[in-house]
């Protein structure tokens, strides 16, 4: 058992996924570096309130070219979803995309998946 810590502290917070349904396309300058009809779809609520963040896709790796990204030795922790480690595109921006490779049992549906920063490329699901 490896159960999020966060939720003791904060018994309130909520994040949830689900199986995306839809499209999902990322581009990095123009080209297509992620396409999936299997995202799943994180939501999680900001800080202490019921307000949600905006959803998080999270890409199968074998629907990214990987060899457009290498890995970086930067890497952060969520008490509900666990450590994550970073991706930056080669040759490009850098920790742009990250991924929970052993998250917390509630957040499973993650694991190994990648998610990519819209402020560091474009995401459109459709």
């Amino acid at each position: 058992m490896n159960p999020a810590p966060g939720y003791n502290k904060y018994p309130n917070h909520r994040v949830a996924t689900r199986p995306a349904g839809t499209r999902v396309q990322v581009k990095y300058n123009g080209e297509v570096i992620a396409d999936t009809q299997n995202a799943v779809a994180l939501e999680e609520s900001k800080s202490s309130s019921s307000v949600l963040a905006p959803v998080v896709y999270y890409i199968p790796r074998e629907d990214v070219k990987m060899d457009r990204l290498e890995r970086t030795s930067h890497h952060t922790h969520c008490p509900f979803k666990g450590d994550a480690s970073y991706y930056s595109f080669k040759g490009g921006a850098e920790n742009a995309v990250w991924s929970y490779e052993a998250p917390y049992d509630e957040m499973s549906a993650i694991k190994g998946l990648l998610a990519f920063y819209p402020d560091k490329v474009s995401i459109v699901a459709s």
